[in-house]
């Protein structure tokens, strides 16, 4: 399947009956149930929800870190469920950015060569890579962290590096899981503004997992999943839903 992005955004993110079922010892346990939404162009979405509840797995799904039992998930009218595992690996590290709770950053490279190493994986030539990862490390504050290595970095710095990795190769959609979980409050804090600050400014799709009540006054749109379902939707005065 071709690559292919479009200029103009139009329903980034869209789900169509999505189901997410287990075996287990015989049993089957549906963990997301008929699942249809989309989300429109920049808008910052989160999910809200108990331990176990589904939010991770409709994050994965949405990813095209795992594949639903049944349903699509569509991301800029391309079907990522319908394509191979190669196809949708090639999608996913093109035009999609993660941002973890646990940092996941490699400890044998310098903070520079952690930005760099997704464009770098795209076969972009290393000097565009230096320059982009530069750029981005300068708006999260890092600029004068560059040569330090994870374990010289605080928290919120691992984590400000994550986020400068994860919109390296300009993606559509940032997904984050937890992103200020292993954060103390006011460094989750600063966290939390700089990913809606550099997504806003750039025009991304910001979907967040997170157990948080607080991020909801800063979210366009706000989902619980509650038994498989996506059962409330909190929306800011001037945002519409969005349904399919």
């Amino acid at each position: 399947m071709a690559d292919q992005t479009t200029d103009n955004c139009v329903g980034v993110i869209k789900l169509d009956r999505v189901t997410k079922a287990y075996e287990e010892g015989g049993a089957r346990r549906v963990v997301l149930n008929d699942v249809s939404i989309a989300f429109g162009c920049g808008e910052f979405i989160v999910l809200l929800g108990k331990s176990g509840s589904g939010k991770s797995t409709l994050l994965n799904l949405i990813g095209g870190i795992d594949a639903p039992t049944s349903g699509d998930v569509w991301i800029n009218g391309q079907a990522i469920t319908r394509m191979s595992d190669a196809e949708r690996t090639r999608f996913r590290r093109r035009h999609i950015g993660f941002v973890f709770q646990a940092f996941n950053l490699i400890p044998t490279l310098s903070v520079l060569e952690n930005v760099m190493l997704p464009l770098e994986l795209n076969g972009r030539p290393s000097p565009e890579a230096r320059r982009r990862a530069e750029a981005l490390l300068d708006q999260v504050g890092l600029a004068h962290r560059i040569g330090a290595f994870p374990d010289r970095l605080s928290g919120g710095e691992q984590q400000r590096v994550a986020i400068a990795r994860a919109l390296i190769n300009d993606p559509l959609v940032v997904l984050a899981d937890e992103p200020t979980g292993n954060l103390d409050y006011d460094t989750g804090q600063l966290v939390l503004d700089l990913l809606d600050t550099l997504t806003r400014q750039a025009g991304k799709n910001l979907v967040m997992v997170t157990h948080s009540e607080e991020v909801v006054g800063v979210a366009d749109r706000v989902f619980r999943l509650r038994d498989g379902k996506l059962v409330e939707d909190h929306l800011a005065p001037h945002q519409p839903a969005v349904s399919v």
